[in-house]
């Protein structure tokens, strides 16, 4: 059977399927298209990455985490329904990163704990990772790549009798790929502006910020390519926006760290 043609019909019956989504503390609205539950997914791919990383038996450190992990947990609130958190460090000295994953699955790579001198640097890498999940960029990242296939397949069909077959479906693969790099670097200023919230929300300095990005700056990790050409923005950009931002959170973290 010939699914070629079949594929188009898949596509629209998707797109009507989907709906549009409000990104919380934004209020940016996003096209989804339903591809499973959430929740469920990250449980699985949560339980698997524990089955496959070392779980750090530092008691101090993962008490570190969770305690800031519940923190911000508080401060997400009802943006992350049906979230049943979870905070893991794992041990992988040489990883300065986090993740977060549908459903509040969160885990923390011991590198970013010793990077990170302080509470404050370490709930804005969480919030950073969690502002990823409750703004859905996981989920609106899959709908762009099966919406561009979907055209992809669609253009292949129209065009397979042209002279110029070759080229513009070449053409159409490096425009779709560099939407694809904008769109992730969109994803990335809007996580660091949601992770500015929950941090500060959750009464960690959101200050951290441009002191953790220039340390990381100093590291060398991060693009190493022309901005256009990465998926994420350059530490220079980056620590601009942050600056840029500071009089929208800095009232909520004088608010908030009064409970804390």
């Amino acid at each position: 059977m010939n699914t070629r043609h079949l594929l188009p019909s898949l596509l629209a019956a998707l797109l009507f399927l989907g709906g549009c989504y409000t990104v919380p503390e934004t209020g940016r609205s996003s096209f989804i298209i339903p591809l499973g539950d959430d929740v469920a997914l990250g449980a699985a791919a949560f339980a698997e990455v524990k089955a496959k990383e070392k779980i750090s038996d530092n008691p101090i450190a993962t008490e570190r985490v969770q305690r800031i992990g519940k923190r911000i947990a508080a401060a997400v609130g009802d943006a992350l329904p049906g979230a049943k958190w979870e905070f893991v460090v794992f041990e992988a000295p040489k990883t300065v990163n986090a993740f977060a994953l549908p459903g509040g699955k969160v885990g923390v790579y011991s590198g970013l704990l010793d990077l990170a001198e302080s509470d404050d640097e370490v709930a804005i890498v969480m919030g950073h990772e969690i502002g990823h999940v409750t703004a859905r960029h996981g989920a609106e990242r899959m709908t762009q790549g099966v919406i561009a296939a979907g055209v992809g397949v669609a253009l292949d069909s129209a065009t397979k009798d042209s002279k110029n077959h070759d080229l513009l479906l070449a053409g159409y693969g490096l425009a779709a790929g560099g939407g694809m790099l904008a769109f992730s670097r969109a994803h990335e200023s809007e996580a660091d502006f949601i992770g500015l919230r929950y941090a500060a929300k959750a009464g960690y300095n959101p200050m951290a910020a441009i002191t953790f990005w220039r340390k990381m700056a100093k590291t060398g990790s991060g693009p190493k390519m022309p901005a256009f050409l990465s998926t994420h923005p350059s530490h220079e950009r980056r620590i601009a926006d942050l600056q840029g931002w500071m009089p929208q959170v800095l009232p909520l973290y004088e608010k908030a760290k009064l409970r804390y």
